[in-house]
């Protein structure tokens, strides 16, 4: 065997495995933490699908914050979960005064000003069927308007006050129209986070049941991208790159690390994103409660995975016990 396939000398002590690493590493500036808020200023609703996941109103959610900042918590992205306010075709409270993300980000932003607030911008969790667009008469997607009430509602999150607007729908045109609506409002400082490469996925049941989003009839099948189209997923991050994404992102995360490579591979400019969605935590969760893996190592190893890749931001459920075990390891 020739030497310079001798391996073992380069994972033989601690220091040098990690120079070997030095891409995977994470810190705090690594992660974003997802959170649903609810109508309820107290609430602090636990989510049976996801255990250790809660649903928070502002109050119970500040604190939380609170906590989360002194280890190191940057950045948050929120979904507004309603079950009072009616729901429409259109998504009216979407973005009304009532909306609980409205309500929440100036006090957020006030609380915590060197938080970073994302907004995740879709229709599904507002609208009376359930879908990430509006319908026409005969229950299709109709594009053109979908892509204007899109634009609506995240050009009224970045009133509010957030940092970011993450549009979730995957309509075509969506992130252009965006653009133009926060220019239209003077609002060019907001950052435009796109769900690029979005698959429509088995594992985002959890995420429906903690939204309260499931659509009423039909699947998202016609608008999200099917799991084995690598072509149309560089298709639709090129198109939303054309658009003026400012960071993109893939999701869901494991199941579609090839994807996540090749995008970091065609746009290494641009801040990419992966999401640890709902079922992948609930897998990891569940398997390690039955004694299958270990929870942190798995977590980690999937953490480490998604750096592998090219990710530069996580968006994970598992974001406060990640931030709980950095802590541990910079006081050893």
């Amino acid at each position: 065997m020739s030497t310079t396939h001798h391996l073992h000398c380069s994972i033989s002590h601690s220091l040098i495995r990690e120079w070997h690493s030095m891409n995977t590493r994470m810190s705090p500036e690594n992660l974003m933490y997802p959170i649903f808020i609810v109508e309820d200023d107290n609430a602090m609703e636990q989510i049976s699908s996801m255990p250790g996941v809660f649903r928070y109103g502002i109050n119970s959610l500040i604190k939380e914050l609170g906590h989360l900042i002194q280890l190191g918590l940057k950045s948050i992205l929120m979904f507004g979960v309603v079950s009072k306010l009616p729901k429409d075709d259109i998504g009216t409270n979407a973005d009304s005064a009532l909306n609980p993300v409205i309500k929440a980000v100036p006090v957020i932003r006030k609380t915590f000003p060197d938080l970073i607030i994302a907004c995740d911008v879709c229709l599904c969790p507002y609208t009376s069927h359930g879908h990430c667009g509006l319908l026409t008469s005969n229950g299709r997607i109709d594009n053109e308007k979908s892509i204007k009430r899109i634009s609506e509602i995240a050009v009224s999150y970045a009133k509010a006050g957030c940092h970011i607007v993450a549009p979730s729908d995957m309509m075509d045109g969506r992130v252009g129209e965006i653009k133009r609506g926060l220019n239209k409002a003077s609002l060019n400082d907001v950052s435009v986070l796109s769900y690029a490469a979005k698959f429509c996925s088995s594992f985002y049941g959890p995420f429906r049941d903690a939204a309260k989003s499931a659509p009423s009839f039909g699947d998202r099948k016609c608008y999200q991208l099917p799991p084995g189209s690598r072509g149309l997923a560089t298709r639709a991050v090129a198109r939303d790159v054309d658009e003026g994404a400012t960071m993109l992102m893939v999701k869901p995360g494991m199941p579609y690390l090839d994807v996540v490579y090749e995008t970091k591979k065609q746009f290494p400019q641009y801040p990419l994103f992966v999401y640890q969605v709902s079922g992948e935590y609930a897998m990891i969760f569940h398997a390690s409660k039955q004694g299958a893996i270990a929870l942190q190592s798995a977590v980690e190893e999937s953490l480490t995975s998604f750096r592998r890749a090219g990710a530069d931001c996580i968006i994970t459920y598992f974001t406060p016990q990640i931030l709980e075990w950095l802590a541990h390891n910079e006081k050893k």
